[in-house]
């Protein structure tokens, strides 16, 4: 497993870190505490030291799995969460529902206080390592956002603050009162749009880029096949990217113009794709989801993987040959 710092923090944290959203079980057809705790262990013990999670997966259910699997080693993880989708308020831009609550995008000062101890709470711990606004709030001013942040910084509470979701004007505003470590934002070969505008922001200004969705929610893994079927409260269910013949081209793209690469180094689709994923310039890490051991153990594998220049550019090649680049953005 290779190690990479969040921006200026002095926390160096695992190019592979376990993506917590699924684990939540909300949007992904439930969860199962005893395989998503194995999973976590998995993760460590395959050199993981970076997790990230959010109060809004599950309402606060991810963030009480993460706090089970880490107890007794709380200081060999970093740990990530988010403030900023609540539901204990009506304050804000109203965001969505989630198990018949209304969930507001809300930064204020009151509640990110509120939210900080709770997270602490869930995950069994007394600080975090990475603490990230989790969607921007366009009701409170970014100067109440981050001076609430970095209060939480100076009582040591929070080791490092990132943004997520945030435009590079929402950064800059962020930067000119205080250190911002890291951005995350949705990233993967079928969604490059941040190379736009986050991704050079973020390069010049040596801040860590965490890609979330790198696998595409498992479009890129070849195991959603077109007889694919999932739970009825499974999000994937809507998503256009997710159609029979989105998934016919992708996994044509795979076996026809992926499988050498994968077999000259031994990987399968999914350890390609978080590969190809850190070897991007500028992002730093890779946020994957796992909800067994399993997945947990080869996703972890692929933080050892160094592709070439030549075999990465073949890769972004055949998407773009094949009408899929920005495809779930678009």
């Amino acid at each position: 497993m290779r190690y990479r710092p969040l921006g200026q923090s002095g926390i160096e944290a695992s190019v592979v870190a376990f993506g917590a959203w699924a684990i939540g079980g909300w949007y992904w057809g439930g969860t199962d505490e005893t395989q998503s705790i194995d999973a976590i262990h998995a993760a460590l013990d395959a050199g993981v030291n970076f997790i990230d999670t959010a109060p809004a997966y599950g309402l606060g259910h991810s963030e009480m799995i993460v706090g089970q699997a880490i107890a007794g080693q709380r200081d060999q993880v970093v740990i990530a969460t988010k403030c900023g989708l609540v539901w204990h308020t009506q304050k804000g831009k109203p965001h969505f529902q989630e198990y018949g609550k209304h969930v507001y995008r809300y930064l204020g000062a009151e509640s990110i206080r509120y939210e900080i101890e709770e997270s602490l709470r869930r995950l069994q711990t007394d600080y975090i390592d990475l603490y990230q606004t989790h969607r921007q709030d366009p009701t409170t001013s970014i100067e109440e956002t981050m001076g609430t942040l970095l209060e939480l910084k100076h009582q040591g509470k929070i080791r490092a603050i990132g943004v997520s979701n945030a435009t590079a004007d929402d950064m800059e505003q962020y930067r000119k009162l205080g250190s911002l470590d890291s951005d995350q934002e949705r990233y993967s070969m079928l969604d490059q749009h941040i190379e736009e505008e986050q991704l050079p922001y973020c390069r010049n200004q040596g801040i860590a880029v965490l890609a979330y969705s790198p696998l595409e929610q498992g479009l890129l893994t070849g195991k959603v096949t077109a007889g694919r079927e999932f739970a009825e409260d499974d999000w994937r269910t809507e998503k256009p990217g997710f159609d029979m013949d989105s998934r016919r081209a992708i996994n044509a793209m795979l076996k026809e113009d992926f499988q050498p690469i994968a077999d000259r180094h031994g990987l399968t689709f999914a350890q390609l794709a978080i590969a190809w994923t850190i070897a991007q310039p500028g992002l730093t890490h890779a946020l994957v989801g796992a909800r067994n051991l399993q997945q947990a153990t080869e996703n972890a594998a692929a933080g050892d993987v160094l592709l070439s220049s030549q075999e990465s550019a073949a890769m972004n090649q055949a998407v773009r040959k094949r009408g899929l680049f920005n495809f779930t953005f678009r």
